[in-house]
């Protein structure tokens, strides 16, 4: 019992330090968490912990507590509702919070978004401890320093949530997991619980727009840009002007969209959003293999990328000029068909040809990546002939998104332990290696005893060939003759 009510003031202190808590709300909240905690006192006198313990290690006590007094159940679904309880305690009203994020951008947009940042780590939304879990390293690939992640963060649901999930009763509000109605949600056994989620709110051509970080980021300041209103995504004229908008008003940030199109495209198509974030990927390193111009365009730069993915990039200082080029290869490439290297615009009248774009700002210039991207299938390759090949799915089978074709391998979590029996295969210690494995397992060349190094390369590679497979032009003699085809009629 004196655990948790030490844990009750040093985190109400960590509030205060932190300027989350008011101090004239400090009574307020106090009786709020007592209420959270079904407790009717605290003990009066109780001096805070020095070094102040951060809000979010004080979780597992509160959680235990809860559990032992019957407030919640002891699943994974029932604790993660009750910790954005806590953590909501802490976490100012969206008003005040907007109020503080266009204070601190009046001196720096810098400062503005590391306000936000530091606020949604202290508060939990952002889940730091999860995402430490994840697998991370590096392969020097023949393009860059490829960056490869075994995604362990997103909790996986169990038994019970599972079996009370098909009791539950259905429910549209929030439409999806991005519109705005999720700031503050309780959350349910099927949609996560946002008590501690906040969104800024900034005006973009005409509209509100929010911001916010993604709980499960999968590099510095992995951030979203969301339309308040919930429609689906469409690659557009309006697409290339609210990119360069972004970038704009956050020019430390990069910002790109999914492509619109089924396995070309991202998890939520429904919603219209993109990503962004601080973080330097290999994509944006790479070299210009080669500049042309574009007859109309002679204040932008243009020219095709060293990258495993077709990728067109262009530069201008007049970002009028960049939204009218980028419109002008889009359309271009939307009815665009070379049967030579696979490419059909249509069949049976459905659209094939869209594209990713990611912008940034290089000093006073924006400089935008056009991924052309293909998502037709045939019966040799029913996933997509611009998609993982079968020999490489046992790694990758999943739709290519945006932070993919910028060089982050975002691989699934049943490799952690698939590739530790690959491990002891190779080093021919007793395994239980999984059969899809086996083929690739006995093409990897072992020179040493490092197995884990060995098995990371291996990887590596095969997520350069993902790339590869998803390119729509080959890094070969005919791809890029037919890359140039294209880039000629424009």
């Amino acid at each position: 019992m004196a655990r948790v009510e030490q844990a009750i003031v040093d985190l109400l202190t960590f509030g205060l330090e932190k300027g989350y808590i008011d101090p004239l709300d400090l009574i307020l909240k106090q009786n709020q968490l007592l209420d959270l905690l079904g407790k009717d006192s605290l003990e009066i006198g109780i001096a805070p912990t020095y070094p102040l313990p951060e809000a979010k290690t004080l979780l597992p006590l509160f959680l235990d507590y809860a559990v032992s007094q019957e407030l919640v159940d002891d699943s994974v679904a029932d604790r993660a509702i009750f910790s954005a309880k806590i953590m909501a305690i802490i976490t100012p009203d969206p008003s005040v919070i907007n109020r503080e994020f266009w204070l601190h951008y009046q001196t720096d947009p810098i400062d503005a978004t590391d306000y936000f940042y530091q606020l949604s780590q202290d508060n939990d939304y952002i889940q730091t401890e999860a995402i430490a879990k994840n697998i991370a390293f590096n392969y020097q690939s023949d393009y860059g320093n490829l960056e490869v992640t075994i995604n362990l963060s997103k909790p996986e649901k169990d038994p019970k949530a599972i079996a009370a999930a098909l009791m539950a009763k259905e429910s549209s509000y929030p439409l999806c997991q991005l519109c705005l109605e999720n700031e503050g949600y309780a959350g349910t056994l099927t949609h996560p619980a946002r008590f501690n989620h906040r969104i800024v709110r900034f005006p973009m051509l005409g509209e509100t727009w929010g911001f916010q970080y993604s709980p499960y980021a999968y590099y510095e300041e992995h951030c979203i840009f969301l339309a308040s209103k919930h429609r689906p995504m469409q690659i557009e004229k309006k697409t290339f002007e609210n990119l360069f908008g972004i970038v704009d008003q956050f020019p430390h940030y990069f910002v790109g969209s999914n492509a619109d199109l089924p396995i070309v495209g991202g998890s939520i198509l429904s919603h219209d959003h993109y990503q962004g974030g601080r973080h330097t990927f290999a994509m944006e390193k790479a070299d210009i293999l080669f500049n042309f111009e574009v007859t109309g365009f002679e204040t932008v730069s243009f020219g095709i990328v060293n990258w495993p993915m077709s990728v067109i990039r262009i530069q201008s200082d007049d970002k009028e000029a960049l939204t009218e080029a980028a419109v002008h290869i889009l359309e271009k490439w939307r009815g665009y068909s070379d049967a030579s290297v696979s490419i059909e615009a249509f069949s049976d009248g459905k659209p094939h040809n869209t594209v990713t774009p990611i912008a940034r700002r290089q000093g006073a210039a924006f400089v935008c990546d056009i991924v052309l991207r293909n998502n037709r299938t045939t019966a040799e390759y029913p996933d997509g002939i611009f998609h993982p090949h079968q020999d490489v799915q046992h790694i990758k089978k999943e739709n290519i998104g945006l932070i993919e074709v910028m060089g982050l391998a975002i691989l699934p979590p049943r490799l952690k332990d698939e590739l530790i029996e690959v491990k002891k295969y190779l080093a021919g210690r007793p395994h239980e290696i999984a059969s899809i494995h086996q083929p690739w397992a006995d093409t990897i060349t072992v020179t040493d005893e490092d197995y884990q190094g060995t098995v990371e390369k291996a990887v590596g590679q095969v997520f350069q060939r993902v790339l590869e497979d998803a390119g729509v032009y080959k890094m070969t003699e005919q791809g890029l003759s037919a890359f140039k085809r294209f880039v000629d009629s424009l």
